[in-house]
């Protein structure tokens, strides 16, 4: 896990770098480094013409995707769409101790992927991030 965090650090130092945005929100998803900014550093983040985004995924190697943060439960839902868009789901709730996703059948595949990657990337950001277990439905 340590490994972990200090790789995060170094993702979070060259956004800082390359766009002057601090954040301390940086999440792997489906090989996807994704940063979630505050709504008013999202222009300034991802650059003219999505330059840092472009400047940042030549220097990782892999895709970067930059989402506006979430702004408590309510805000739930959108953060979790922006996360794994494109693929669509139905809803989302909270109830109790779980962040419940309704997907359909289609989409449960891929959001869980294969050998649970992706649900257990997930799991792990909405844990994170809401303290929720995550189940798809």
């Amino acid at each position: 896990m340590a490994m972990i965090d200090m790789q995060m650090m170094r993702y979070l130092n060259l956004l800082n770098k390359v766009s002057h945005v601090r954040t301390n929100k940086c999440f792997i998803y489906n090989n996807t480094i994704i940063f979630a900014v505050s709504e008013e550093m999202m222009s300034r983040a991802i650059g003219i013409g999505g330059k840092n985004v472009r400047i940042l995924e030549n220097t990782f190697e892999r895709k970067v995707k930059i989402i506006r943060e979430n702004e408590g439960m309510y805000d739930a839902e959108r953060f979790v769409r922006d996360i794994v868009e494109p693929i669509p789901f139905k809803s989302a709730e909270i109830k109790d101790n779980f962040f419940i996703l309704n997907a359909g059948s289609k989409s449960k595949a891929v959001l869980i992927g294969r050998n649970k990657k992706r649900f257990l990337e997930l799991e792990q950001i909405i844990k994170d991030v809401f303290g929720k277990e995550l189940r798809i439905i």
